[in-house]
């Protein structure tokens, strides 16, 4: 039987896993935490298999936990589960130690297959994340778009003039047309519309 620890901001998300979990007989949920405090304390007393680890939470966020809880030496396989697939999302979860990375949309034995797979110590992403980290791994770092200028790419794909984009982020037209420079070089085009194009597919972008 594996044991798991849940962590989740919303009440009504940890209720559902639990009631996942706690209706197969190969699972035990051992606890719940709310936030990234609550789940170190709770890691640490518990010592589950699995901790399902949401990311974005008040206070302590997920990332942060993974790296205490690493620090501290708890044993447990950490798979992030959230709705986030970002590049800000995916890889500092990675780096702190995450054994793997799943969507929230996933199927329920889908969920429970990833959390069999990690309490073996098993590498587990969603498609859209193995394909994330295959971007950053054929692009170099110093290609990679900024938060900043993928803040940009999205207000232009979305039909924002230079205007309007410098407005929404609180900076001038003269910044927005340095960033969007940097991502055309960046991205090898020479326009918004294939700046746009290639953004989605390289998957800085999503609909």
């Amino acid at each position: 039987m594996i044991s798991v620890l849940i962590v989740d901001d919303h009440p009504v998300v940890r209720d559902g896993l639990r009631g996942m979990f706690g209706a197969e007989p190969r699972f035990e949920v051992v606890g719940e935490a709310a936030d990234g405090e609550a789940a170190i304390t709770a890691g640490v007393r518990l010592r589950p298999d699995v901790i399902l680890m949401d990311l974005r939470m008040p206070g302590t966020d997920g990332v942060t936990a993974i790296k205490e809880l690493a620090k501290r030496g708890v044993p447990a396989r950490i798979l992030v589960l959230t709705t986030y697939d970002t590049d800000s999302d995916v890889l500092p979860a990675i780096e702190a130690g995450a054994t793997g990375y799943l969507l929230k949309e996933a199927p329920r034995e889908e969920l429970f297959r990833a959390v069999e797979a990690a309490a073996q110590g098993q590498a587990v992403l969603s498609p859209t994340v193995a394909t994330r980290l295959l971007g950053q791994l054929r692009h170099p770092a110093a290609d990679l778009l900024s938060e900043r200028e993928i803040e940009v790419l999205n207000l232009i794909a979305k039909g924002a003039t230079n205007r309007r984009a410098a407005e929404q982020l609180f900076i001038s037209q003269a910044t927005v047309k340095t960033h969007l420079l940097h991502v055309y070089a960046k991205l090898g085009v020479n326009d918004r519309a294939a700046a746009v194009a290639a953004a989605f597919a390289q998957g800085y972008l999503t609909l």
